[in-house]
């Protein structure tokens, strides 16, 4: 069992099938299991044939060949050939288990180790919640590492890969992990603040004209952070013009309070979402349908003519805003709505366990690609289908992104523009403006400590089968064709 995403199953099979065996089906869970088990055997049958010659005598086999197993070496010779993204536990008949994170640290992986348990999860806070302990008694599991327990209670923390470049999915700090990790909770609210900029030049400074909220759930802590800076940037402001007043001789108690009390970030609850339903990880079947009920608003708190401005944790398809936020939120006649992702622009799909396989539905290759259309530039779009055709016969190891090309025409901002207008709501009777604002890159990482993978913003990939994976998705939209490219 696991939290992985192999992006060469069908490679890992074809494998199994030259050595003679025979896969049902060509999932990367059932390879995971058919190449540790084949390494498993032939482990077991050389430690019997040495044992057989040593004169052990057949009842203390068991018992001799469960000891000497050497879980680290066959499940390395397993792992060797994974390209993907995986924390993996596993249990062996005889009593043996081991937990294994990949090598580039791809997906999270931790571990609490006492006088009374050893115990894994992918998180930090359910290990300390269910067994009472701090943060600093759990351990993240280095990238590359095995913990093996032996059927004895025994363990060990050894390397069963060479150290990769550190790459973790920015998502588990976006979105996926629990809030009330403390850094996690630093670091959502470290990306609400570094919105702030964005956020001030698009309701040009008017906070007396403006209602400040969040999309439920997951970008709660991240609105505090933006909360946080916006009173942090009135309070300079409020200091300059106080200092400059004063020293002009023009400061009176009607500036102060036209400095402070009418004019300061007033946040409130705007929307309100079902606790039960999450869109990002929905069905696309059911999501239309889904949207639709998931979010309701409190009445009264924004005035006609006001600026409402709206913090999301990211926004991949635009079907939740399109079908469902921005009608909601225009019920309150605001003048403007500026939405805010956390996220940066969310360009590329992933293959490493996350739910963002298909080129086609992202709105921002969308917005590129409406974009080329408009300007008469469908020979670009042709073009990279092409190389990327090209680049899929190259060797594994040897292939690039040819799909960053879709990209290097505009800026970031004539993209969110564009998202703006494809975003907008129809067939409401409401005509304000929308402003879709995204988190720069270089912000993303300054907010989140250490290093975070960033390739579905980028398209750089932290393994060679990101790069195929990337090509083939283009191709499969190119032609009209759904479903994974991986």
């Amino acid at each position: 069992m696991g939290n992985f995403n192999m992006t060469n199953a069908g490679e890992l099979n074809e494998v199994l099938i030259d050595r003679g065996q025979h896969p049902v089906f060509g999932t990367d869970t059932q390879t995971v299991l058919e190449e540790i088990g084949y390494h498993l055997d032939e482990a077991h049958t050389d430690l019997y044939r040495q044992l057989r010659d040593e004169g052990v005598p057949g009842a203390e086999m068991p018992a001799r060949i469960s000891a000497a197993l050497d879980v680290t070496k066959l499940v390395s010779e397993s792992a060797a050939a994974w390209d993907g993204g995986y924390a993996i536990c596993g249990v062996i008949g005889n009593g043996d288990m081991f937990v294994m994170r990949d090598p580039r640290g791809i997906r999270p992986c931790h571990m609490l180790i006492t006088d009374e348990v050893i115990a894994f999860a992918s998180e930090r806070v359910p290990l300390m919640t269910v067994f009472e302990a701090d943060a600093s008694q759990v351990k993240a599991v280095d990238p590359g590492s095995m913990i093996t327990i032996k059927s004895d209670g025994t363990w060990s923390d050894s390397a069963f890969a060479p150290p990769q470049k550190f790459t973790p999915c920015s998502f588990e700090k976006i979105y996926f992990s629990r809030g009330n990790d403390p850094q996690i909770y630093r670091e959502r609210k470290a990306m609400g603040a570094a919105l702030v900029p964005q956020v001030v030049k698009s309701i040009g400074g008017a906070f007396d004209k403006s209602v400040f909220s969040f999309i439920p759930n997951t970008a709660e802590t991240a609105y505090y952070g933006l909360m946080d800076g916006l009173r942090l940037f009135r309070r300079q402001e409020v200091r300059s013009s106080i200092l400059q007043a004063s020293a002009e001789g023009t400061l009176t108690p009607e500036l102060v309070d036209d400095l402070i009390l009418r004019n300061w970030p007033k946040g409130e609850k705007v929307a309100h979402k079902d606790i039960k339903m999450r869109t990002f990880i929905s069905q696309e079947k059911g999501r239309d349908q889904l949207v639709s009920h998931v979010y309701d608003i409190t009445y009264g708190v924004v005035n006609p003519g006001d600026n409402l401005v709206a913090l999301d944790d990211s926004i991949v398809r635009g079907t939740t805003l399109k079908k469902s936020i921005l009608k909601i939120l225009a019920r309150t006649r605001p003048s403007k709505i500026v939405v805010c992702s956390t996220a940066p622009q969310i360009r590329y799909p992933d293959c490493y366990g996350i739910d963002m396989s298909e080129l086609g539905k992202f709105i921002a290759f969308n917005a590129a690609v409406a974009l080329h259309r408009k300007a008469g530039r469908q020979s670009l779009l042709d073009r990279v289908y092409d190389e990327c055709k090209e680049e899929l016969k190259k060797p594994s190891a040897e292939r690039r992104n040819k799909v960053q090309q879709v990209y290097e025409a505009f800026t970031d901002d004539e993209v969110s523009a564009e998202i703006s207008r494809m975003v907008y709501p129809e067939g409401i009777d409401w005509d304000g403006e929308v402003e879709v604002i995204f988190q720069t890159i270089e912000n993303l990482h300054a907010s989140i400590k250490g290093e975070c993978g960033d390739w579905y913003f980028t398209g750089d990939y932290p393994t060679a089968g990101g790069y195929s994976m990337v090509n083939l998705a283009y191709l499969r939209w190119y032609e009209g064709v759904g479903g994974r490219s991986y």
